[in-house]
């Protein structure tokens, strides 16, 4: 760009001193000179400033590895590459035959638990009459160790008599006492209770439920609307639930954003809403028209964490691009970019508008040289 200016100022200067016959002078030719270098300066370095452009940025969008909850042997791949799935679609199916057998399992032993409640309820029943009893004998033992007790003092029974009926009596209440106990212990058992459940009905739903959501979890399905793309996955092949071991990428199908990285320099020339244009290598001589969606609030190169040294000066000498997320607004459809490809980018601040014509210019120029490369 300032190789244009530059020459359609010498050229308009040329005009210039033909027409009205200027001569070339020691005072004419510096003139004409000087004022190039301030007329053709200032308007580059009001077009850096006022709209910035950069040829670092590039299209992201992100991914989730896919991998299993539960561990087990893939026996079918469900889902081709490179294709868009809706969200649930199966991706990968696991062996569930021991999962089903966990299930099978669970159920039993909750059926199990089930037919011992009904078996507590009839033993704490049982405790109950048994303490109903034990009362009535103890009621019984004591009244007949009253009246004999009321007996041996008119003479009617001796004093043998009276103490047997006392230890009939003692006895009877040491029985009433142990029913009681007994039945207190079979009452815990039976009411015992979670959340208005018996605590070991609860503990075996709880396992069935798990057992239940390992089985489903053989089915491992697409998180969102999108694709999976290098599909290395096979029957036969071991599913493991490691983080560091994921069996796929999932690609997620929704608004794709750019990240542009400018100078500091025009921060203040960076807002949400200016609008924007893009040039794409894989696209010569195109333009597409855009905007600025936000400006992240901070630069990666001045981040800290906490760690057992201390910070030198060498960790502030690092200068960093500020970030813009940016958006087309331009129809694409008509033209195959992959997820990720680069691209260049000007932004039009609302100052000195009248300058952007030139940056508009230049970054045409710029999409036209994409046609230029050789291989090597």
């Amino acid at each position: 760009m300032d190789l244009l200016l530059i020459l359609t100022y010498t050229a308009i200067c040329i005009t210039i001193f033909k027409v009205f016959r200027i001569p070339l002078n020691k005072w004419s030719v510096p003139t004409a000179i000087l004022g190039g270098v301030v007329l053709v300066g200032t308007l580059i370095l009001l077009m850096n400033y006022n709209h910035p452009f950069t040829a670092i940025g590039g299209q992201v969008y992100t991914t989730t590895p896919v991998m299993p909850t539960v561990r087990g042997k893939v026996i079918s791949v469900d889902v081709k590459p490179n294709q868009e799935v809706e969200a649930g679609t199966p991706l990968f199916h696991i062996d569930p035959t021991p999962f089903i057998a966990k299930v099978t399992q669970a159920k039993a032993a909750l059926a199990e638990a089930s037919q011992d409640v009904l078996e507590l309820e009839a033993t704490y029943k049982a405790a109950q009459s048994n303490t109903v009893q034990a009362t009535a004998d103890r009621d019984r033992t004591k009244r007949e160790y009253e009246r004999y007790n009321q007996g041996f003092k008119k003479g009617a029974f001796t004093e043998q008599q009276v103490d047997t009926r006392h230890q009939s009596y003692l006895a009877a209440e040491a029985a009433l006492e142990a029913s009681r106990a007994s039945e207190q212990q079979a009452k815990l058992a039976y009411t015992a209770e979670i959340d208005g459940e018996n605590t070991g009905v609860a503990s075996l739903k709880a396992a069935l439920d798990q057992a239940q959501f390992n089985l489903d979890e053989t089915v491992v399905r697409a998180p969102t609307k999108g694709f999976v793309t290098h599909v290395a996955l096979r029957p036969g092949m071991m599913a493991v639930p490691l983080p560091l071991a994921p069996v796929m990428t999932f690609v997620h199908t929704e608004e794709h954003h750019y990240i542009a990285a400018f100078r500091q320099n025009s921060l203040q020339r960076l807002k949400a809403g200016y609008e924007a244009e893009f040039v794409f290598r894989a696209v010569p001589g195109k333009v597409f028209e855009g905007k600025v969606i936000e400006v992240l609030p901070a630069i990666a190169e001045g981040q800290i964490q906490a760690t057992g040294k201390l910070y030198g000066t060498e960790a502030l000498q690092t200068t960093g691009r500020v970030m813009v997320k940016l958006k087309i607004t331009d129809d694409m459809s008509d033209y195959h970019i992959p997820l990720g490809t680069n691209a260049e980018v000007a932004v039009f601040s609302d100052h000195f508008e009248h300058v952007s014509i030139m940056r508009k210019v230049l970054i045409r120029m710029e999409s036209w040289k994409n046609f230029l490369y050789l291989d090597h």
